[in-house]
Formats: C-alpha cells, structure tokens, sequence
C-alpha cells in the first residue's frame, strides 16, 4: 500500500519507471480478470490498456484512497462490463479464451486438466453476466461482497444472490443437469 502511494506521486511528477513498475505489478492479476470477464484475448488486452491510458490521463486528479490495486480491478471490471453491453449480449465461444495447461509429468494428467478446464470455462460462459462478473471478481479477483456491491453501486445482499446463484447455476451445468 505504501509502496503504491510512492509509485503514484512518483508517476504524478512524471517518473515514467514508475507508471512501469505499477503496470508490471498488476497487469498479470488485470489481463486474468478482463480475460475471465471477456473470454477474449484481444478484447481483454484492449481493457487492460484503456484502463491504463485513463489512469495515465487522470493521474493528477486521482487521489488513492484504498488499494491502487482494488481501483484498478474495478476499473477493469467496468470497462468489460461496457464491452459486454456494446455487444448485446451475444455468446462469446469459449474457443477464444486462452487455455493454460499446467505442464505435468503424465501426459493423461495433462489432458484431463485440460478437459476440466475446457468445461469449467464453457459453464462460466453459460452464466449470466452479472453472476459471472460476481463469481470471478470474488474468486479471482480476491474481492470481498462489500467491495463489489460499492464498485457496482448495488446491495451487498445482491451480490450475495448473484454468487449463490452463479455458484449453483455453475454446479448444475458442471453436473450435466440441464436447466429448465
């Protein structure tokens, strides 16, 4: 936290080794989420840079009062929830997400991690947004209830529903029961 607040006034008078060290401290855990969010590579490199640029540009007016990292997971959050809404909802193929295989020993280890995954990721596809949004800013983004609900200006019982619900919409597309 202090080390953010150092690298932001830095970046604020212009140390560009600065706005580097913060990009590269976060756009792993950025690009993840946007991905996730997204389901697109491009689309999710195209967020993490928007949301960079706008926070190059309103660099002087920002003024850090939580977790640099916390803002900047919002941010992309919003922007891919912006994405989403500019394409009417139309189905993202899970063919275009990135499939990270970890590299095992036993090649049938390997393929059937690959399976689980291919699965996993073609059910969160089926979700509904806001619930998908919900499940992965909590899973993978590290987020609490509280923090989604302020940066979504919603309920934190909303939020609440939205995970069960995911969660449960997930389990029965994992299970092979088929919704009604």
């Amino acid at each position: 936290m202090i080390e953010d607040k150092i690298l932001l006034w830095k970046m604020k008078h212009g140390s560009s080794h600065a706005l580097s060290h913060i990009y590269e401290k976060y756009k792993s855990d950025l690009f993840s989420l946007a991905n996730s969010l997204l389901h697109d590579l491009n689309e999710a490199e195209d967020v993490v840079h928007d949301v960079f640029v706008s926070f190059v540009e309103s660099a002087d007016q920002f003024q850090l009062t939580g977790s640099l990292k916390g803002y900047l997971l919002t941010c992309v959050a919003n922007r891919s929830r912006d994405r989403v809404r500019a394409r009417k909802r139309v189905p993202v193929g899970i063919d275009k997400t990135d499939t990270a295989i970890p590299n095992y020993e036993m090649p049938s280890h390997a393929l059937i991690s690959a399976e689980e995954l291919h699965r996993l990721r073609e059910a969160i596809a089926k979700i509904p947004y806001e619930q998908r949004e919900v499940v992965i800013l909590h899973l993978q983004g590290r987020r609490t209830f509280r923090q989604i609900a302020e940066s979504q200006g919603i309920a934190v019982s909303t939020v609440q529903s939205r995970y069960r619900y995911g969660l449960d919409k997930l389990r029965s597309l994992l299970n092979g029961q088929v919704e009604k």
